[in-house]
């Protein structure tokens, strides 16, 4: 999985490939296993309500607060807090792509940017041109789409900075 952006500040992101053999005697629920990464402590909506410096990637969800912006360029956990804490990013989308074979890089940034662009709208209230906001997304390389890894990760973030809070409905 790899993150692009939207906007000249560029956050590339990628996660290092799983061995399909693996993954595919195991199952998604030991993904953490291979990592090394956790989970961040939920509550009963799975709102994080207690971060964890080194969640797993593939325990993402939407909602989820990331303190992203100096994550190296290839990575197995993001640190996560609640979203009532200062944060770079939130996921506000998840997309889950169709195939068995991986499309190509190109395919699954234009599928990634078309879909993050689309949902971005209904997420924050206002179009992406009229937002001060910006997107960027996570998304499948090619080694982990062997592993099963299907998923697109939309997150909306400021240029200026943290923010607290969500920005579900934020009409700005």
């Amino acid at each position: 999985m790899t993150n692009t952006t939207s906007a000249p500040w560029t956050r590339a992101l990628a996660i290092v490939a799983l061995s399909a053999a693996g993954l595919a005697l195991s199952g998604c629920s030991l993904l953490p296993s291979f990592t090394g990464g956790g989970t961040a402590t939920r509550d009963d909506s799975g709102e994080v309500v207690e971060g964890n410096d080194d969640t797993d990637v593939f325990t993402l969800q939407v909602g989820d607060c990331l303190n992203d912006a100096t994550a190296a360029e290839t990575v197995e956990t993001i640190p996560t807090v609640p979203c009532s804490e200062p944060h770079d990013s939130e996921i506000y989308a998840s997309v889950i792509m169709e195939g068995d074979t991986f499309p190509g890089t190109d395919a699954v940034i234009a599928e990634a940017d078309a879909a993050c662009l689309d949902a971005f709208a209904g997420f924050v209230g206002l179009e992406y041109a009229d937002s001060i906001y910006y997107y960027s997304y996570y998304f499948p390389t090619e080694g982990s789409w062997e592993g099963g890894d299907r998923e697109i990760l939309c997150t909306i973030y400021d240029e200026a900075g943290q923010v607290t809070g969500s920005l579900q409905n934020i009409g700005r």
